[in-house]
Formats: structure tokens, sequence, C-alpha cells
């Protein structure tokens, strides 16, 4: 089968998140889509096949079925823009549907996503010490004006804002404690996040749970991200972009766009970049 390898979110022609991209007539197994996704070895595989006038998407990392990625999405829609021409894709996910769309410049694709809907709360205290203990933390590190929390955009994330882009560059932790207490807390992800200005974010994000130490630029977390500023009544304006990768030297650029509807989806949109097999 033909995976198409695709950087999402790049950073004009260099950084981005790659991702596969397998477009098929019916999906394999569970068990091939599994084992795909762990030969191709990006943190995630999106899996599309045709249905009515859309796409039925799955997603696996290397370890696990995951219910939406943001960055294969994104990939998923310059491969479909290559494939069929621009336009915008109706997806439907394991439990959304969603659309992607694609436009070709050149060597680069633009593409964009709207994100499920969106929702966060307070993130439990005895979660938020662990996490800090696993990263090499402390309440010191951490910025009032963005309370840890759990965010939500079609995946489950811990949000915890750093108060320095230099305790974000520290980021360490060990790959099967991280993947522990991100599985047994549900989280697809923790994103770690810096405001630098008010809508310009830095931000890691580590991926323990999927067998990935972390992802150089994410997607789905940054919907959820944006959905859980404009609960808290964060200024965003209605924009605000993301730095993400930079500590991996795969610096991403990502933009989420959202209304003041609470729960409403956010658009997520960047540039993918067809790589090399």
């Amino acid at each position: 089968m033909d995976v198409l390898r695709i950087a999402a979110f790049s950073d004009g022609d260099t950084g981005g998140n790659p991702a596969g991209v397998l477009i098929a007539d019916e999906h394999p197994s569970d068990v091939a889509m599994q084992s795909i996704a762990a030969e191709v070895g990006f943190s995630e595989t999106a899996f599309a096949v045709s249905a009515g006038n859309g796409w039925r998407v799955r997603y696996f990392s290397p370890e696990s079925e995951v219910p939406f990625c943001g960055h294969a999405t994104i990939a998923l829609g310059a491969a479909l823009a290559l494939r069929n021409g621009d336009g915008v894709f109706p997806l439907t996910l394991n439990h959304a549907a969603i659309t992607v769309e694609g436009r070709r410049h050149g060597k680069i694709i633009a593409a964009a996503l709207q994100s499920p809907a969106t929702r966060s709360a307070a993130a439990p205290a005895q979660l938020v010490s662990a996490a800090l203990e696993l990263f090499g933390y402390t309440q010191d590190d951490l910025e009032p004006s963005l309370p840890p929390a759990l965010a939500h955009g079609g995946a489950d994330h811990l949000v915890l804002g750093l108060n320095s882009r230099a305790a974000l560059a520290a980021m360490k932790y060990e790959l099967n404690a991280g993947r522990m207490l991100m599985k047994g807390a549900g989280l697809t992800t923790i994103l770690l996040a810096y405001a630098e200005t008010a809508q310009l974010f830095h931000t890691r994000n580590p991926f323990a749970s999927g067998g990935v130490y972390e992802d150089p630029a994410t997607g789905a977390a940054t919907a959820a991200f944006a959905g859980y500023l404009r609960d808290i009544g964060w200024p965003h304006g209605g924009v605000i972009d993301i730095i993400q990768g930079e500590d991996m030297a795969m610096r991403s650029r990502l933009r989420a766009e959202l209304s003041t509807v609470p729960g409403s989806s956010v658009r997520v949109s960047g540039t993918a970049r067809v790589m090399l097999s």
C-alpha cells in the first residue's frame, strides 16, 4: 500500500510534523492499520476511505488508535487536494464529523481543519501534581493567568501554562512514566504553553500515550487549547498563533481561529509539504 508522508504545519519548506496518509478503497483490518502505523513510525498515520460525499477517517499512532489527530488531518487535506484538486472535504471520524480544506500553492499546500466541539474544565490537583513531578517542575513554574486544565477538541489533553520560555525549553521526562500517567488519566497529550504575547504562544506536546516522546506540531491540542483560552476569558482577539517544535529543531507554525461561542469548533490552519519516501 502506498503511504504518503507529509509534514503538516511546516514553517515554509522546512519543519512541520510528519504524518502518514493512506487513501484506500477500504480500511485494512485494525491489526493491519496498527502495523502500518508502527512501520511508518510517525506519531500518527491517517487512514481514509471514500464514504458518500466525504471520507471515513481513522488515526493510528505506533501503539494505539487515537480518536482525532490534527496534524494528520492537515496532511490528509493536503493529500486529498493533490489527488482530487483544491476543495473542502467532509470527514467522518470515530466520534465526530469535521471538514478539512486543501489548497495547492506550488510545492506547499495550505490546509485548514474545523475541529470537533471544544470544552475544558479545571484539572484535578492530584493530576497537576503528578504532571509537575513528571517534568521536574514546581508550582513556581506555572503561569497564574493560564490555570491548569483538562481541555478537549476531539481528544483529551492536560494544559499546563508556564511562566517562562526557559522553563518550556527545559522540559524533559521519562517516557514510560509519562505513558503510565497519560494513559491512566485518559490523556492523549500534555500541552505545555508559554505566552509570548496574548496572541502568540510557544508550546510543547509530550505524546507518551502514543509511544512518542514529543510532537513537533499538534493540531488537536491546539484546537483544545484555543477552546480553553476562550473558556477562561483570555484576550485572544479571535486568533492565536502557535510556534511548536523549536526545541526539537523542527520549528512548526499553527494558527487557530475561534469565535466567541462557547464550545464551538476551532479552525486550525497551516501549510504542509510532501516528504520523500
